[in-house]
């Protein structure tokens, strides 16, 4: 017996605080009853357990890292007819979702799965894994504003933690800056917020690794399957910044 939100999230419905929202909101079933609270416990090989209707199904579980490209939203499908991630994924035939997300300007690494257990140990606020992003801004930042960087900076949704940033290439002539950039946090644009905090606001931004991934050899808008050491050593590092922040 397991708790409901682990077997959805294992089963490749989403992520675990997804699936959580799932049964808050009346839309599973075990058994033909609708369940609404968390902690409920089930057995997947004897109870029938359905989402909106659906039984769930045990799926391969699939870890893909896309080198998305900029204008590619993250969602599942997109009203205004824009291109969606699905469309890099050629042959992918089960249902993936992001490990955190890109918003539509920015490019770059992005881990897809159906596994739900590890899209929330990679995204866990307390796990604070490691993501590096080349930010292409206006002006050059110098001293004290990079310091507020590194030291944290207040934005509307609190102090963000401290953050590693280095020039990466300084274009006089355009007045644009190259920088790389370092943070442990998930929070919404917050790299272009953070930009803005300091009054350089970013142009162009990329997310060039996740813990220890990068793009090596990746071009723009194509896809490739983790291997099972990439994989462990994720996770391995998800509990490892998880233990250090403890």
């Amino acid at each position: 017996m397991e708790r409901l939100q682990k077997i959805l999230a294992q089963a490749g419905v989403a992520s675990r605080r997804k699936c959580e929202e799932l049964i808050l909101a009346g839309e599973v079933q075990v058994n033909e009853e609708t369940v609404t609270t968390l902690g409920v416990k089930a057995d997947p090989a004897v109870d029938i357990i359905t989402v909106r209707g659906r039984r769930i199904k045990s799926e391969s579980k699939l870890y893909l890292m896309l080198n998305k490209p900029k204008g590619v939203i993250t969602s599942a499908s997109d009203p205004q007819g824009r291109k969606i991630v699905s469309d890099f994924l050629p042959g992918i035939k089960e249902r993936v979702y992001p490990v955190g997300r890109l918003d539509y300007d920015t490019e770059g690494l992005l881990l897809l799965t159906n596994d739900g257990e590890f899209a929330n140990l990679l995204t866990h606020p307390s796990h604070h894994v490691p993501k590096t992003y080349w930010a292409t801004v206006k002006g050059t930042p110098h001293g004290s504003a990079l310091e507020r960087l590194q030291n944290g900076v207040l934005l509307d949704d609190g102090m963000t933690a401290p953050a590693e940033v280095e020039y990466h290439d300084v274009d006089e002539e355009k007045n644009l800056t190259t920088i790389s950039i370092t943070i442990y946090e998930g929070r919404n644009r917050q790299v272009r917020r953070m930009f803005e905090a300091i009054n350089h606001p970013v142009i162009l931004l990329r997310r060039i690794k996740f813990g220890d991934m990068n793009l090596l050899g990746l071009a723009r808008g194509k896809f490739r399957h983790l291997t099972p050491k990439e994989v462990k050593d994720l996770l391995a590092s998800a509990v490892k910044t998880h233990k250090i922040q403890k």
